[in-house]
Parts: structure tokens; C-alpha cells; sequence
């Protein structure tokens, strides 16, 4: 019996979950679709989307800890590389960085049905598989990084097996944008994301706490290709910092870093 009402409160918590993320976005496609046509619109846009990631983690009433391990103000433009264990990662980032960020996912995210298309023209979509489509989709990153806008981006390039634990090998290319732009990375950590909604086949969420860190930013001017292996290394210890391995118990909030 305790199994079966479990089972229904999580189908019930998906429910209410899924409505209250998609309902803003068909309240506001007309807009989004409007905006999405022009350049100067698609700042607009972003503030749409920020407003949504606000409002849809609000209704879903779970925790949301923001640490920023430092005061200081993030040097702009700067990119910020991020593990990538949930679906909600790109709405968490688009609640806890301000300002008109830009985004870079796969090109998969275009063929969404109508979000899609939106996505594509705001943010930058990238074909991995394909050494043009990458190149391209660099190109537009220090094009948009040249006008002051920062970019976030998940080096892993997908969702691994065990999020939240282990870190996928980081491809080279936030990397070596940084270096070639001359602008900081912001190593972030999101070590719950998928304790709320893990990536499985089908819809499953649950109702848990998540958390975003902000570690300090590592500068790159002066750093060459060579340095790009030890860069890395150096960015994934820090993400990897903040995991929490599985059975240890998430700590807390009252110990967390603040």
C-alpha cells in the first residue's frame, strides 16, 4: 500500500511539474515566436526565458541553493562550463545567471517541436558530429562573446551514466574558445539536478532539492593550445568538488557553502 501511494504522489508531482513548465511556454509562444524573428528582439526573449525558469521553479516548490564561492563580480563576457546531469540544467542556469546569456546545446534541441526553432535563433546549436557544424557554432560564440554576451555550455556534450558522480571527458572546444577570446571560464557545479529529474527514458520527477555553485573564474589570456589538457583537468576537479557520491546523503543546506 505504501508503494502504491508513492508511486501515485510521484506520478501526481510529474503532473503538477510538467504543467506548471509547460503552460508559461504556450501562454507566451506568441511573443516568443514574434521576438524571435529579429536580433534586437531576442534579448526581450531571453528575459522571457529567464521569467519562465524563475516561475516554473517557484511552482514546483523545491529548494534551489545559489553559492557563489566568490564576491566579486563575474568578469564579463566570460564562459560558464557546467556539468550536464538533467534536463533542468538549462533552465536552472538560465535562473541563477543574469544578464542576456547566451547558449550553446546541441542540435537536437532544434527539432523540438515549436520551443525548437525558438531556441536555435536565440542561442547557438551545435552539430558535434560534424567538424563544420562545430566550427560554425564557434564562430557564433566569439562573435556573440566579442559583444559582451556570455556563454554557458556543458564540455561534456551529454548526459553521462552516473550524473551527479563522475564527469564525462571534457571535448576541447569551451576551452579553446576562452583562450582564443581571451575571456574567463566559470567552472559550475550542479550536483542535484538530477535527483529531481534524472534522465531516463520516459518523464520521471521527483520532488528533491537542487543546487548551483559558482566557482571563482579562472582567467586564460596568455594560455596557448598547450595549456588546454592542464585547463581542463583543472575545471573538472573543481565541478567534480561539489558532487555528491551516491549513499554519502545529500549534506545540509545549513553546511554548504555560502
Amino acid at each position: 500500500m505504501l508503494a502504491l501511494l508513492r508511486y501515485l504522489g510521484h506520478r501526481l508531482y510529474t503532473t503538477w511539474a510538467t504543467f506548471w513548465f509547460v503552460a508559461p511556454f504556450f501562454f507566451t509562444y506568441p511573443l516568443q515566436w514574434v521576438l524571435s524573428r529579429s536580433a534586437w528582439g531576442r534579448r526581450y526573449l531571453h528575459n522571457i526565458n529567464r521569467g519562465w525558469a524563475k516561475f516554473s521553479i517557484f511552482m514546483w516548490g523545491v529548494p534551489l541553493t545559489i553559492v557563489r564561492e566568490s564576491l566579486e563580480p563575474v568578469p564579463q563576457p566570460c564562459i560558464y562550463v557546467s556539468n550536464h546531469g538533467s534536463y533542468v540544467d538549462i533552465l536552472v542556469l538560465f535562473h541563477a545567471i543574469p544578464g542576456y546569456l547566451n547558449m550553446m546545446g546541441k542540435d537536437s534541441l532544434a527539432k523540438v517541436p515549436l520551443w525548437g526553432p525558438i531556441f536555435a535563433k536565440t542561442y547557438i546549436v551545435v552539430n558535434r558530429r560534424s567538424a563544420v557544424g562545430r566550427g560554425r557554432a564557434l564562430a557564433q560564440a566569439k562573435q556573440a562573446l566579442a559583444e559582451g554576451r556570455p556563454l554557458a555550455l556543458f564540455p561534456e556534450g551529454t548526459i553521462g551514466d552516473k550524473p551527479g558522480e563522475e564527469l564525462q571527458p571534457f571535448m576541447d572546444g569551451a576551452f579553446q574558445l576562452a583562450i582564443s577570446a581571451g575571456v574567463p571560464l566559470v567552472p559550475v557545479s550542479m550536483p542535484l539536478n538530477h535527483k529531481f529529474m534524472p534522465s531516463v527514458k520516459g518523464l520521471r520527477v521527483r520532488y528533491a532539492p537542487m543546487r548551483i555553485v559558482f566557482h571563482k573564474p579562472i582567467e586564460t589570456k596568455g594560455l596557448t593550445a598547450a595549456d588546454i589538457p592542464t585547463l581542463k583537468a583543472k575545471v573538472a576537479a573543481q565541478i567534480a568538488d561539489d558532487f555528491v557520491p551516491e549513499g554519502r546523503g545529500i549534506p545540509e543546506p545549513s553546511t554548504w557553502r555560502s
